[in-house]
Protein backbone atom coordinates (compact mmCIF):
# COMPACT_ATOMS: atom_id res chain seq x y z
CA UNK A 1 0.00 0.00 0.00
CA UNK A 2 1.60 3.02 -1.35
CA UNK A 3 2.24 6.27 1.70
CA UNK A 4 0.35 9.33 1.88
CA UNK A 5 1.52 12.76 3.07
CA UNK A 6 -0.20 14.01 6.06
CA UNK A 7 0.49 16.90 8.14
CA UNK A 8 -0.64 17.28 11.85
CA UNK A 9 -0.61 19.62 14.29
CA UNK A 10 0.65 19.57 17.43
CA UNK A 11 -0.24 21.66 20.54
CA UNK A 12 0.24 21.25 24.59
CA UNK A 13 0.16 24.17 27.15
CA UNK A 14 0.04 21.83 30.60
CA UNK A 15 2.45 19.44 32.08
CA UNK A 16 5.75 20.40 30.42
CA UNK A 17 4.29 21.69 27.16
CA UNK A 18 7.96 21.23 25.69
CA UNK A 19 8.09 18.26 27.11
CA UNK A 20 5.24 17.02 26.02
CA UNK A 21 5.63 17.73 22.14
CA UNK A 22 9.10 15.89 22.39
CA UNK A 23 7.14 12.77 24.03
CA UNK A 24 4.43 12.77 20.87
CA UNK A 25 7.24 13.36 18.11
CA UNK A 26 8.88 10.03 19.56
CA UNK A 27 5.70 8.38 19.06
CA UNK A 28 4.72 9.34 16.18
CA UNK A 29 8.67 7.77 14.90
CA UNK A 30 6.99 4.57 16.51
CA UNK A 31 3.81 4.34 15.36
CA UNK A 32 2.91 1.20 13.02
CA UNK A 33 2.80 1.53 9.04
CA UNK A 34 3.82 5.39 9.24
CA UNK A 35 7.34 7.28 8.49
CA UNK A 36 8.07 10.92 10.35
CA UNK A 37 9.18 13.02 7.31
CA UNK A 38 9.59 16.67 8.93
CA UNK A 39 8.51 18.61 12.50
CA UNK A 40 8.74 21.91 12.63
CA UNK A 41 9.97 24.07 15.31
CA UNK A 42 8.15 24.56 18.07
CA UNK A 43 6.11 27.64 18.53
CA UNK A 44 4.72 30.06 21.65
CA UNK A 45 1.29 30.72 20.84
CA UNK A 46 -1.60 32.41 23.40
CA UNK A 47 -4.46 30.51 23.87
CA UNK A 48 -7.65 30.31 21.75
CA UNK A 49 -10.95 30.64 23.62
CA UNK A 50 -10.34 31.37 27.42
CA UNK A 51 -7.64 33.23 27.96
CA UNK A 52 -7.45 31.91 31.71
CA UNK A 53 -5.13 29.13 30.90
CA UNK A 54 -1.57 29.34 29.91
CA UNK A 55 0.28 29.48 26.51
CA UNK A 56 0.68 26.78 24.29
CA UNK A 57 3.46 25.28 22.41
CA UNK A 58 2.63 24.45 19.01
CA UNK A 59 4.64 22.77 15.99
CA UNK A 60 3.47 20.67 12.76
CA UNK A 61 4.72 17.38 11.36
CA UNK A 62 4.69 15.35 8.31
CA UNK A 63 3.77 12.21 8.31
CA UNK A 64 3.83 9.41 5.75
CA UNK A 65 1.20 6.78 6.80
CA UNK A 66 -0.32 3.81 5.36
CA UNK A 67 -3.08 4.07 8.07
CA UNK A 68 -6.44 4.75 6.54
CA UNK A 69 -7.59 8.32 8.37
CA UNK A 70 -9.73 7.01 10.65
CA UNK A 71 -6.90 4.37 11.96
CA UNK A 72 -4.48 7.43 12.27
CA UNK A 73 -6.81 9.44 13.87
CA UNK A 74 -7.44 6.64 16.35
CA UNK A 75 -3.79 6.15 16.68
CA UNK A 76 -3.24 9.83 17.53
CA UNK A 77 -5.77 9.59 20.20
CA UNK A 78 -3.88 7.06 22.27
CA UNK A 79 -0.78 9.01 21.76
CA UNK A 80 -3.31 11.80 23.54
CA UNK A 81 -4.73 9.82 26.00
CA UNK A 82 -1.07 8.22 26.76
CA UNK A 83 0.10 11.61 27.46
CA UNK A 84 -2.23 12.21 30.32
CA UNK A 85 -4.87 14.07 27.55
CA UNK A 86 -8.70 13.91 29.56
CA UNK A 87 -11.31 15.36 26.43
CA UNK A 88 -13.36 17.40 28.28
CA UNK A 89 -16.87 19.31 26.98
CA UNK A 90 -15.04 22.62 27.02
CA UNK A 91 -13.46 23.44 23.24
CA UNK A 92 -9.87 25.06 23.26
CA UNK A 93 -9.63 24.49 27.06
CA UNK A 94 -6.21 23.70 28.47
CA UNK A 95 -4.58 19.88 27.60
CA UNK A 96 -1.37 17.96 28.01
CA UNK A 97 -1.41 17.22 24.42
CA UNK A 98 -3.82 17.72 20.96
CA UNK A 99 -2.64 16.42 18.05
CA UNK A 100 -5.13 17.10 14.92
CA UNK A 101 -4.99 15.80 11.13
CA UNK A 102 -4.67 19.25 9.36
CA UNK A 103 -4.78 17.59 5.88
CA UNK A 104 -4.47 13.75 4.87
CA UNK A 105 -2.45 13.66 1.05
CA UNK A 106 -4.79 16.12 -0.87
CA UNK A 107 -8.52 14.64 0.10
CA UNK A 108 -11.40 15.97 1.56
CA UNK A 109 -13.17 14.20 4.42
CA UNK A 110 -15.78 15.01 6.31
CA UNK A 111 -17.31 12.32 8.68
CA UNK A 112 -18.93 11.97 12.08
CA UNK A 113 -15.43 11.74 13.58
CA UNK A 114 -13.29 13.21 10.91
CA UNK A 115 -12.95 16.68 8.84
CA UNK A 116 -10.47 17.02 6.57
CA UNK A 117 -9.02 19.64 5.74
CA UNK A 118 -9.17 20.42 9.49
CA UNK A 119 -11.54 23.28 9.91
CA UNK A 120 -9.32 26.11 11.21
CA UNK A 121 -6.08 25.70 9.15
CA UNK A 122 -6.90 28.76 7.01
CA UNK A 123 -6.79 30.68 10.68
CA UNK A 124 -4.61 29.54 13.10
CA UNK A 125 -1.05 31.26 12.84
CA UNK A 126 0.07 28.54 14.74
CA UNK A 127 -0.62 25.65 12.88
CA UNK A 128 0.24 28.01 9.03
CA UNK A 129 3.71 29.36 10.17
CA UNK A 130 4.76 26.00 11.57
CA UNK A 131 3.52 24.60 8.58
CA UNK A 132 5.10 26.75 5.89
CA UNK A 133 8.21 26.06 7.56
CA UNK A 134 8.24 22.39 6.51
CA UNK A 135 6.18 22.49 3.44
CA UNK A 136 6.63 26.16 1.96
CA UNK A 137 5.38 24.98 -1.25
CA UNK A 138 1.87 23.53 0.01
CA UNK A 139 -1.07 24.21 -1.46
CA UNK A 140 -4.63 23.08 -0.21
CA UNK A 141 -7.06 20.56 -1.63
CA UNK A 142 -9.15 23.66 -2.83
CA UNK A 143 -5.72 24.89 -4.25
CA UNK A 144 -4.75 27.49 -1.42
CA UNK A 145 -1.66 28.24 -1.27
CA UNK A 146 0.06 28.81 2.18
CA UNK A 147 1.59 31.27 1.03
CA UNK A 148 -1.36 32.85 0.11
CA UNK A 149 -2.76 32.29 3.97
CA UNK A 150 0.63 33.43 5.27
CA UNK A 151 0.24 36.94 4.13
CA UNK A 152 -3.87 37.24 5.44
CA UNK A 153 -2.73 36.22 8.85
CA UNK A 154 -0.61 37.93 11.53
CA UNK A 155 1.91 36.30 13.89
CA UNK A 156 -0.56 37.67 16.75
CA UNK A 157 2.36 36.89 19.20
CA UNK A 158 3.48 33.70 17.90
CA UNK A 159 7.25 33.29 18.53
CA UNK A 160 9.60 30.39 17.56
CA UNK A 161 11.00 28.56 20.48
CA UNK A 162 14.63 27.62 20.78
CA UNK A 163 13.78 24.80 22.11
CA UNK A 164 12.02 21.86 19.75
CA UNK A 165 11.97 18.14 19.00
CA UNK A 166 15.75 17.72 18.78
Amino acid sequence: MAYVRCYLGLGANLAEPVAQLRQAVLALQQLPHCQLAAVSSFYASKPMGPQDQPDYVNAVAALDTQLLPEQLLDALQQIEQQQGRVRKAERWGPRTLDVDILLYGDRTITSERLTVPHHGIKLREFVLYPLAEIAPTLSLPDSTTLSSLIKQIPLNGLQKLHSSCS
